[in-house]
């Protein structure tokens, strides 16, 4: 019962976030909102690990996450140099 109040609290949690994304005033704005998006799809694939009982998940969970927050390095790197 407790994983599908977590799945559908992730998922809103997506939904605002893609809200944020496409209405954003600010790039920053957008860079924050698919930061938070990437945050949960790694959380989302670490229960989805724990669920199934498979740690090739655990991996996948971890390449996406240091992915991630490579894309956000990269993407303020170039708002910065912008501004």
């Amino acid at each position: 019962m407790s994983i599908i109040i977590f799945l559908s609290l992730a998922g809103l949690g997506v939904a605002f976030s893609i809200f944020r994304l496409i209405v954003g005033p600010t790039s920053f704005d957008r860079i924050v909102s698919l930061d938070a998006i990437n945050i949960l799809i790694t959380g989302l694939l670490v229960v989805i690990a724990l669920i199934l009982n498979r740690e090739l998940y655990l991996d996948i969970a971890i390449i996406y996450a240091i992915l991630a927050f490579l894309e956000t390095v990269v993407f303020a790197k170039f708002l910065g140099d912008k501004s």
